[in-house]
């Protein structure tokens, strides 16, 4: 996680709560829209991303980079919605945990594929993450993307 030089102005539980909910609204949107830039300004200009697979990014620009093109491609592009399982406020820290289920499109029978992962989201300030750590099973990830694709596959 990212360790700060001058912490930002501490949030209250509600700012906090409502950044995290609009953080959400806007990956949502994303999913809809492909353009990633909306959900890319709730970082800070110095944010730090971590993803287990792909690596480190720090900057909002490169963040906004990796995304839109993981995002572009398959099965980044096949990810329909990003539903909240849950989350939790921990304001002492200005950290936001939350599960994050990663919803494949219909392959064209009505079943759901919705591998996991876990955000860990840092505050930092003004309505914006400076970091976020991404936590997940990618053996999970790969065995659901797999049992997506075969069943889209069958019905084509």
């Amino acid at each position: 996680m990212t360790e700060f030089a001058t912490m930002p102005t501490p949030a209250s539980r509600s700012e906090l709560e409502s950044t995290f909910f609009e953080f959400a609204r806007r990956a949502n949107e994303a999913a809809q829209t492909g353009d990633w830039s909306d959900w890319s300004d709730m970082f800070t200009d110095d944010a730090h991303y971590v993803e287990p697979t792909y690596g480190e990014f720090t900057g909002r620009d490169a963040i906004y980079d990796w995304m839109s093109k993981t995002m572009a491609s398959s099965p980044g592009s096949e990810m329909v919605a990003f539903p909240v399982h849950w989350h939790f406020i921990d304001q002492d820290q200005g950290v936001v945990v939350a599960r994050f289920g990663n919803r494949l499109a219909d392959p064209g029978d009505g079943s759901i594929h919705e591998p996991w992962n876990l955000a860990i989201l840092k505050w930092g300030g003004d309505g914006q993450w400076a970091s976020e750590e991404d936590v997940y099973d990618a053996g999970l990830f790969a065995r659901t993307i797999a049992s997506w694709s075969t069943i889209r596959d069958e019905l084509r």
